[in-house]
């Protein structure tokens, strides 16, 4: 069942309706992802960072050569919460 419907200018331009860019949570300027998943077009709201974006600021020289155990990050965890909670 179709929520709202949009007609397509000849300039191949479509209004949003209301209630999506409520839903959506969109306004003027917002960008609009459009994806074909599975035959279906899914329109998303786009997000303010790419996966890349997140991926070179937490490794900004590359992925980590070595893996860590559970245990190995949760002690650096650990420590990092003592370094920065230490009383002084």
């Amino acid at each position: 069942m179709a929520v709202a419907r949009s007609r397509i200018t000849a300039q191949g331009q479509i209004s949003v309706p209301a209630e999506i860019r409520r839903k959506l949570g969109v306004g003027p300027g917002a960008i609009l992802e459009w994806a074909d998943e599975g035959g279906k077009i899914v329109i998303r709201r786009a997000g303010k960072y790419t996966w890349e974006d997140v991926h070179k600021a937490v490794f900004p020289e590359g992925p980590p050569r070595k893996s860590l155990t559970v245990e190995e990050m949760d002690e650096a965890i650990a420590a990092r919460m003592r370094q920065k909670y230490a009383r002084r």
